[in-house]
């Protein structure tokens, strides 16, 4: 759900390497679902300190809102446990939270843990 899941700073956990560890660690699939990242003009302006957490967080549940995630992505994804994974260390200020509180309140019956 990162904006750009090849970046330099995503270091061992860019596509390619997170797709292997995941399916030799876990038997898992990864799947990158760039309709629940940011925008780069609202992720840039949050980063840069132009626009604080609570302007961020209002920007980015409209875009969510706007992009109707809880349709254009298969409920039946979540079936199986699923990690959302972004660079940010605490779900406190982190859109990986927004998002899934977001489809849990659309869509109900989902369970979120921080790791």
């Amino acid at each position: 759900m990162r904006l750009n899941n090849t970046s330099q700073l995503a270091g061992f956990a860019k596509r390619d390497d997170l797709r292997f560890f995941l399916r030799e660690i876990r038997q898992a699939d990864y799947r990158h679902e760039p309709t629940l990242a940011p925008t780069k003009e609202i992720l840039d302006a949050y980063k840069k300190k132009r626009m604080p957490w609570e302007e961020y967080e209002t920007r980015f549940l409209n875009l969510l809102t706007e992009r109707a995630v809880e349709t254009s992505i298969d409920r039946r994804l979540f079936d199986v446990p699923v990690a959302l994974m972004c660079s940010e260390p605490t779900p406190e200020c982190c859109h990986r939270r927004l998002a899934a509180e977001y489809l849990a309140a659309k869509w109900g019956n989902v369970r979120i843990i921080h790791l």
